[in-house]
């Protein structure tokens, strides 16, 4: 008979997740997460199996609670393109600007590396750029085409950002994004 899990792997997933930002994914052992999670290593392996799955699970339980900030920020925001930066923002809030430009990478280069969390960043790209389409065009093709240049304006605003700090994060991925919507046609923006 299997014994009940007294913190749920979500709590589990979490705590663990805010060690990984501080080790990187190099410096996680069963040991760390152990000691971050309250639970002993053999718990830990008797839930993940060895190193790689349990980092896998920390991401993917990372990409959970992105997909859920996104779903939350896609209903919330106005269906305009002051919708569409808000939104952006909201999801890189300027407090995560320096852990993201930097530590984050590490992250990110996991997300890449591994197929199943490549394909989870990619389903978000896509849910990003229409969620930024609907706000961006009426024709959804067309918003979905500008909602993936869009995304990756915001990113590479941040990207220089990180170099540069020239200003506050939100104020030059705003001033990023604002320059670029002035591109736009009206004639093809949604009507509320």
């Amino acid at each position: 008979m299997a014994r009940r899990k007294t913190i749920p792997d979500e709590a589990v997933l979490d705590t663990i997740l805010e060690t990984l930002r501080q080790t990187g994914p190099a410096g996680l052992t069963f040991a760390l997460a152990a000691k971050a999670a309250g639970l002993s290593a053999a718990t830990l392996v008797q839930r993940y199996g060895d190193r790689e799955a349990l980092l896998e699970a920390v991401l993917l339980r990372a990409w959970d609670r992105l997909d859920a900030e996104t779903e939350a920020a896609d209903a919330e925001e106005a269906p305009d393109l002051q919708g569409a930066i808000a939104f952006l923002l909201r999801l890189m809030p300027p407090e995560a600007a320096e852990e993201t430009a930097t530590d984050g990478l590490l992250l990110l280069r996991e997300d890449i590396r591994n197929p199943v969390l490549r394909a989870r960043g990619a389903a978000w790209g896509l849910r990003v750029a229409r969620a930024l389409g609907r706000r961006l065009s009426a024709d959804p093709v067309e918003g979905e085409r500008l909602g993936w240049q869009m995304a990756g304006i915001w990113q590479g605003a941040h990207l220089w950002w990180a170099f540069t700090r020239s200003q506050p994060a939100e104020a030059a991925m705003r001033s990023a994004l604002e320059d670029w919507a002035r591109g736009l046609p009206v004639e093809n923006a949604p009507q509320p």
